[in-house]
């Protein structure tokens, strides 16, 4: 099975998907994966899905390449912008590219928040979750947001994602114990 990429009008992933699953022509499953954020608005705190991709929808094919009539389809469709890298000679998502989207989908349908722990250097430290194995790829870290930017790399664009994580306890930086001595000294 292989994986084309296709640009799509921001905010119009699911609407452009929707289309391609009902058309039997297409016969391919188009694939739009999200990402829960905890959002505040007005004070309240909501749990939002999102597209991890903005503007970006990924169809998957039994053959090797898409053929002319699934290309015509796809142009034909409402919201359609391009196919990656471009609508003459689409090709496949890249291994590395693949590779990260199978991290991201193995979650199901939607990316959940990640659990996380700090450790006494003020690191994060990822315990479950989809942040699991790209520690390495985040840029920022906001804790009072709960999210963490993290620098994707997908279709030869790079990408800056915000993901949610959950706090489970933060190590006592430079902590004192009662007898005034520093944990581990004797």
């Amino acid at each position: 099975m292989e994986y084309f990429a296709v640009q799509v009008w921001t905010g119009k992933e699911d609407d452009f998907a929707d289309a391609l699953s009902s058309d039997p022509r297409l016969d391919a499953a188009a694939m739009v994966p999200k990402r829960a954020l905890d959002v505040r608005r007005a004070g309240k705190i909501r749990r939002e899905v999102r597209p991890l991709f903005p503007g970006y929808v990924f169809i998957a094919v039994e053959a090797d390449r898409l053929s002319d009539e699934q290309r015509w389809i796809l142009r034909g469709s409402r919201n359609f912008v391009r196919a990656l890298p471009n609508n003459v000679a689409p090709r496949p998502v890249k291994e590395k590219d693949r590779r990260l989207l199978a991290h991201f989908m193995s979650f199901g349908k939607v990316a959940d928040i990640s659990k996380v722990r700090f450790d006494a250097d003020d690191r994060i430290v990822v315990v479950e979750g989809p942040l699991k194995g790209l520690e390495g790829l985040i840029v920022r870290v906001d804790t009072r947001k709960r999210r963490a930017k993290i620098r994707l790399d997908m279709c030869e664009n790079s990408f800056l994602v915000d993901m949610g994580f959950e706090i489970l306890d933060r190590a006592a930086k430079g902590s004192v114990s009662s007898d005034g001595e520093h944990p581990g000294q004797s």
